[in-house]
């Protein structure tokens, strides 16, 4: 019959591409990323059979991907808690959360500029750049510098 192809022949070949296509991460690990949905279940495996261990309900909170195992990601939490999240759950986008008790927010990257705003631990933001030891970041439309070192996230 002209055309046909075995049933494993066709299952074999969509096993390679798919296997070839999402394998591969496409960046090294470890690499940030950030929470992109208001809910987001991270597994002991990597998985949906895998029960949940954990479930995040903070958008933007920054994550390390530490594995990548075809559409699932290891990742690491700000408090160094690890499991497995699905790849469509993160985002590229660069946040970071406060560590210090408290973290100015100054207009310019310098211990001398004046602080705009203070940020408390725990709260999360959007990161800019950073370099030098400061960085920009966004907490809902308040912008400042922040020192690098009162915060956790994709500062580098």
């Amino acid at each position: 019959m002209k055309g046909y192809l075995p049933h494993g022949a066709i299952v074999a070949a969509a096993l390679c591409f798919a296997g070839g296509t999402s394998a591969a991460p496409s960046k090294p690990v470890p690499y940030w990323a950030s929470i992109n949905q208001d809910e987001a279940r991270m597994r002991v495996g990597p998985s949906l059979d895998y029960p949940s261990n954990w479930v995040y309900r903070r958008r933007d909170l920054p994550v390390k991907v530490v594995q990548v195992l075809g559409l699932w990601r290891k990742v690491e939490d700000p408090s160094g808690t690890q499991g497995w999240m699905h790849v469509r759950l993160l985002s590229d986008t660069p946040t970071a959360i406060v560590t210090a008790s408290v973290a100015p927010m100054r207009q310019a990257a310098s211990e001398g500029a004046r602080t705009v705003f203070r940020a408390e631990k725990g709260v999360v933001g959007r990161l800019s750049s950073c370099s030098d030891g400061w960085c920009g970041f966004d907490v809902g439309g308040q912008r400042g510098f922040v020192r690098a070192a009162d915060i956790w996230g994709a500062t580098n």
